[in-house]
């Protein structure tokens, strides 16, 4: 191993070899990464996970948050999503409580930390990975492999595919996952410190494993699979085991492996145990508090998982892992959401694109062959274990056991390229041995360090602000309906509602059930008047998804200034029936019912004054202006004395010459 871990001397220089230099200059680099997104404002899914979450406010009890999910709402209602979370939502109420409000820098700061720790950190990880676990008489670990884990660290710190995790404030879940669940990785394997005499484990390290392994399932799900990892580390390292001669022992019924010697001392079975037990307990306990059983995505959210046939979702979730492949070895088309249309659905054998599947495999099987028939233990057991870090972590978002709400994310890489990096790092070990020419060699490592670095850069301030997020996707994912959505919301809030329109009515085209654009071009529309083009669009969107109680309530307004009461009624009803604490909706509907009622009672009595003029103080209040002025000047003519109504009507004339003079 040592030999091995020489190979790669001339790209790492021996002076920065010591454990505390090799960490610094990882953690360094690391934080040079993402340092651009410290001043970055809550972006996309911030909103609902910290902004409106009303478990990070000190009115909310604690209890609540073991209740909740990680948006804020109930684990037992039928619309959340099951994301349980509670160890990262405590962390953004202190953190909310130490800055004093929602102040975004420090939320930012707290992840550009945690990915530094846990970059440093992952140093000693790749250091065991590497170099196993091998001790001295007096208890030290030789064969630290500082080459090796110094590269592998430096791969992983400067990958531009954990932008998403660290300049996203929400991306703290998966980094809170990570670092316990590297811990659990360390705690498993001061299991095996020999301390009085070969072979002596530690229970007590076991368990403290799974217990860290349990903490990092509460900051993220996937944090469970580090007991998945602990166990492949303990069967092929520690228990060195060879796959491929066992295989061949049960195919050749060799009557050796009745007594295989990993067994011996009964050690390896009882940590097993131990790790099943501890894992079936914690999905148990997870599944018990999900309460109404998973979560309910819509086709739009994963598309390949509602295809009829089974060889069409077989076919697009391998093209999904070659995806996620991809952006591992290449990480320069990032995107925030690949949801929508983003990648278009393969439906036959026939699409080129089913090329991508074919290399991905090609690559595989060629990795496993290596992995299980190599004559080299050490190679063996690197590439089983860079293998392993990079499949397990990734399974629980494989759509293998439970579909999964969304084709590729790039947050749920954050773990596997830990195993990515294991793997390239070896290559570039394996390249610098079978060559003479070692310098080209070390620019290729370099040109990779200095690229990925520029490329988080730049990423991270594409991260700061949601304009220029949204707008970074155009390019990358031009047929996500999503994108075009945000983009055009972003409009909208700025005032730019003619740029806005564009950008919703191409999320429409796009996905022409898109209900959200629907209902947001319906709004904008209704404000520029142009009612009959908004009606069709939120009454489209309400036959969709018959239970949107906004659409429904925007309708009511759209019907409303059409003059169309009883329907406005119905619509504002309808929404109050699919949510029940709707104020908007419930002062819309005393609104329509005033107006209503000054109307029937201007009819019968068309000459008093005093109900066209209270009518006017409605309109003027709401806004419509052109009819409070019409009902004002009838009320002055029936009643020239009204020293009210002359006030309020002065009022309306001014408000009326400002907005004139602004437009001239």
């Amino acid at each position: 191993m040592a030999e091995w871990d020489a190979d790669l001397d001339h790209i790492i220089p021996s002076a920065v070899l010591p454990p505390f230099w090799a960490k610094l200059v990882v953690g360094f680099a690391s934080l040079l990464c993402f340092a651009r997104s410290y001043d970055g404002d809550f972006v996309f899914d911030d909103s609902e996970a910290i902004v409106n979450n009303k478990d990070l406010r000190a009115e909310t009890p604690l209890g609540d948050l073991w209740r909740h999910d990680f948006w804020g709402s109930r684990l037992s209602s039928n619309t959340s999503h099951k994301s349980y979370r509670p160890l990262t939502v405590l962390t953004f109420r202190v953190n909310y409580y130490l800055s004093g409000g929602f102040h975004p820098a420090s939320f930012h700061a707290v992840n550009i930390l945690l990915h530094g720790g846990i970059s440093v950190l992952l140093v000693d990880v790749f250091s065991v990975l590497f170099g196993g676990l091998h001790f001295t008489s007096k208890g030290r670990r030789i064969n630290l492999a500082p080459r090796s884990s110094l590269l592998a660290a430096l791969l992983f710190a400067v990958h531009p595919v954990h932008t998403e995790c660290v300049a996203g404030v929400v991306g703290r879940a998966d980094l809170l996952g990570a670092l316990f669940f590297l811990l659990s990785f360390l705690g498993y394997c001061k299991a095996f410190r020999e301390t009085h005499k070969e072979g002596t484990r530690s229970t007590f390290w076991v368990l403290l494993s799974i217990l860290l392994g349990a903490v990092a399932m509460l900051c993220k799900e996937q944090g469970i699979t580090v007991l998945g990892l602990n166990a492949v580390f303990d069967i092929l390292v520690m228990s060195k085991l060879n796959v491929l001669a066992v295989v061949q022992k049960v195919l050749h019924k060799d009557r050796s492996f009745e007594n295989p010697g990993l067994l011996r001392n009964g050690g390896l079975l009882f940590r097993m145990t131990l790790l099943a037990a501890g894992g079936a307990g914690m999905l148990y306990v997870r599944w018990k508090i999900m309460g109404t059983g998973p979560p309910a995505f819509t086709e739009v959210d994963n598309p390949a998982s509602f295809a009829d046939s089974m060889l069409v979702r077989a076919i697009n979730y391998n093209y999904y892992y070659s995806l996620n492949a991809w952006l591992l070895l290449c990480p320069w088309w990032l995107c925030f959401d690949w949801s929508m249309g983003c990648i278009p659905l393969i439906k036959s054998v026939g699409d080129w694109r089913v090329i991508a599947l074919a290399a991905l495999w090609f690559c595989l099987i060629g990795l496993i062959c290596q992995a299980l028939c190599s004559e080299d233990s050490h190679k063996r057991r690197i590439l089983s274990l860079g293998l392993g870090f990079l499949i397990i972590p990734f399974l629980p978002a494989s759509n293998l056991f439970f579909r999964v709400g969304f084709v590729v994310a790039e947050r749920v890489l954050y773990l596997p390229s830990a195993g990515f990096c294991m793997l390239l790092t070896f290559g570039f070990g394996a390249l610098s041995k079978h060559t003479k020419k070692k310098k080209p060699i070390a620019a290729l490592v370099l040109g990779v360090l200095l690229i990925n670095t520029l490329r988080c850069m730049v990423r991270s301030g594409e991260w700061r602000s949601e304009e220029q997020l949204f707008r970074s996707a155009l390019s990358v994912c031009p047929l996500n309906a999503k994108v075009h959505y945000n983009v055009g919301k972003n409009l909208a809030d700025k005032g730019n509602q003619t740029a806005a329109i564009r950008y919703y009515r191409e999320a429409v085209r796009l996905n022409p059930k898109y209900v959200h654009a629907m209902n947001n071009l319906g709004n904008i529309l209704k404000e520029r008047n142009e009612l009959q083009e908004a009606e069709e669009l939120l009454s489209l969107a309400v036959q969709i998804q018959p239970d949107f109680a906004a659409a429904w309530m925007n309708l009511g307004i759209v019907q409303n200034s059409l003059k169309r009461f009883q329907a406005a009624e119905q619509s504002y009803r309808t929404a109050i029936k699919h949510r029940r604490k709707y104020p908007d909706c419930y002062y819309n509907l005393g609104r329509l019912e005033s107006e209503a009622l000054f109307l029937k009672a201007i009819k019968a009595h068309p000459n008093a004054a005093s109900y066209h003029g209270n009518l006017a103080v409605l309109y003027h209040r709401w806004g419509h202006l052109d009819l409070a002025k019409k009902h004002y000047e009838i009320s002055l003519r029936l009643d020239p004395s009204a020293s009210g109504t002359k006030e309020n009507y002065g009022l309306l004339r001014r408000k009326l010459e400002q907005m004139q003079k602004r437009n001239v």
